[in-house]
């Protein structure tokens, strides 16, 4: 039996997942879109993958310059990726302090965590791309908390002392 489309979507609105920046610059430009389907893949070599919808002007750009940036958000950065999300694409980098470390990709000053890669591979699953990235550098901010995607809405995390296992 199919699975209605809105009841899958409402059933993955209840997985909460990280807010992410993810960057790209090279010979097709300068690009940043808000994701929240990114998840580690493994740590030998440290890969990574990211989601993007084909439809999004994101895909093509990303395809092209074959390197990108994951910002993973901190809880501070909420109105920072609704500024980024709602901006036309030549103005997503208005916001924010940006920098570079080895692929050229720009990364979030504060960024809880900046993963720098190049693009290994690409599938293609429905109306997505599935980017496999390698990572080539790391930032990790000092201050943890992090920003969550959870209901449709954005949801603050703190870690404390006590909750830390």
């Amino acid at each position: 039996m199919p699975i209605d489309q809105t009841v899958f979507r409402t059933a993955m609105s209840r997985l909460g997942a990280a807010v992410n920046v993810v960057t790209t610059d090279g010979p097709a430009g300068r690009y940043g879109i808000v994701v929240s389907a990114v998840c580690s893949v493994t740590d030998s070599p440290p890969t990574v993958l990211v989601c993007v919808s084909r439809s999004s002007g994101a895909n093509a750009v990303l395809k092209e310059n074959g390197v990108l940036a994951i910002n993973i958000l901190a809880g501070r950065h909420r109105d920072l990726s609704i500024a980024i999300a709602k901006a036309a694409a030549h103005e997503r980098f208005a916001s924010g302090d940006w920098t570079t470390m080895e692929t050229g990709a720009p990364v979030l000053d504060d960024a809880a965590v900046a993963l720098d890669c190049h693009v290994s591979s690409v599938s293609e699953v429905g109306s997505h791309s599935v980017f496999f990235a390698e990572v080539d550098a790391i930032k990790v901010h000092d201050e943890v908390d992090g920003l969550v995607w959870f209901d449709r809405d954005y949801q603050r995390l703190q870690s404390t002392a006590s909750t830390r296992v």
